[in-house]
């Protein structure tokens, strides 16, 4: 009688075919943020071949197919860590709602993509900020300097413009758009995506989808899956560079869609439930980490024009919000998972280079 295969030891590397899959509950269909319909991502990239010192880009995310000034989006807004740039988030806090798409880009480009985002309302509406309101814009950032000239400012409206225009259901992960020039746990970091599925003790379905620009960690503190993978990369990997410097000095922004009628306050709580899936992978909210979480509902819309009636919204009662926390976890931790996996390595200013994951369990497995 033949014995059984042995078992891997318990903090084997992961096989390089695929990323581990994060708790029991099923995904959506594309395991991404745009299983909720309406939600649209785009990526506008820059790195030129000739100039490599570019690494860098802007990530749009529109979240639904309405014009986002007149058909407000409710919103909730939770700062883990505020060591961050961000423009529009003091009005989401203060009124509970979007009215443009959400701009993901580099530190330095924040105010060239609000002025983007700010012509765009304006050309579509040329009552604001003279019979109407301004319009917030609201663009999220992360220092992507290491691998990218930041000083430069290359990204512009065209930028903003292109992302905007390209976004679609279907979207590309990894080194791509504003995550081309982010690190993680000082391996290639980037844009990362997830959804998970649940039913509440009322029967009712929803759906919670995550997406991260993961730009935050040191390599030594890598979860992967519960397992100490990091831990095994430090001892098996050359020294990263930066590892004499061990102070965090990244980001994370993590957005949460879901289609269920939750109000403001309802998505602050959500949004807080990030933190749980960022801190599954290591982090530690370090001092210099701007790690910020915004969860939207796509479930209803809040009109601009004061002729226009609120909704009448059956929200989720509080008793029964358990399980889209744990959607919440769940999917952010995945989509920090995703971000890793679908990077690829990436060279940029003064030659400085960040290995993606795969590249790194292939050498510790030669």
């Amino acid at each position: 009688m033949s014995r059984p295969p042995l078992s891997p030891p318990p903090h084997s590397p992961p096989q390089r075919s695929q990323p581990p899959r994060i708790g029991q509950l099923p995904a959506g269909p594309h395991d991404a943020i745009t299983d909720l319909a309406g939600v649209r991502v785009g990526h506008a990239t820059l790195a030129p071949a000739a100039d490599p010192a570019l690494q860098t880009g802007v990530t749009v995310i529109h979240p639904h197919r309405q014009d986002p000034f007149l058909h407000k989006v409710p919103a909730g807004v939770a700062v883990i860590n505020g060591f961050g740039k961000s423009v529009g988030l003091v009005q989401i806090e203060e009124l509970g709602q979007l009215e443009t798409p959400i701009a993901l880009t580099n530190t330095f480009s924040v105010p060239a993509i609000a002025q983007a985002q700010i012509a765009q309302c304006c050309a579509a509406h040329p009552e604001v900020g003279r019979a109407w309101s301004t319009v917030n814009p609201l663009v999220l950032e992360c220092n992507d300097g290491y691998l990218n000239d930041i000083q430069r400012m290359a990204l512009n409206a065209s930028h903003y413009q292109a992302a905007s225009a390209s976004a679609s259901a279907q979207m590309a992960q990894g080194a791509v758009g504003a995550g081309r020039g982010m690190s993680s746990f000082q391996l290639k970091g980037g844009i990362g995506t997830a959804s998970r599925c649940v039913r509440l003790a009322d029967g009712r379905p929803y759906t919670v989808g995550a997406l991260v620009l993961a730009n935050f960690g040191l390599q030594a503190q890598l979860l992967w899956g519960g397992q100490p993978l990091g831990q095994q990369l430090a001892e098996q990997l050359p020294p990263p560079p930066q590892a004499s410097a061990p102070a965090e000095k990244g980001s994370i922004i993590m957005l949460l869609a879901s289609d269920a009628p939750l109000d403001a306050r309802q998505l602050k709580r959500l949004a807080a439930r990030a933190g749980a899936g960022l801190a599954r992978t290591g982090s530690v909210y370090g001092h210099g980490s701007g790690d910020i979480a915004l969860a939207f509902s796509t479930a209803y819309t809040l009109p601009h024009l004061p002729s226009q009636p609120m909704p009448a919204v059956r929200l989720v009662h509080e008793a029964l919000l358990d399980p889209l926390f744990q959607a919440g976890a769940d999917s952010v931790e995945q989509a920090i998972v995703h971000a890793l996996w679908h990077a690829e390595s990436v060279t940029g200013r003064d030659g400085h280079q960040r290995l993606c994951l795969r590249d790194a369990l292939d050498a510790i497995k030669t």
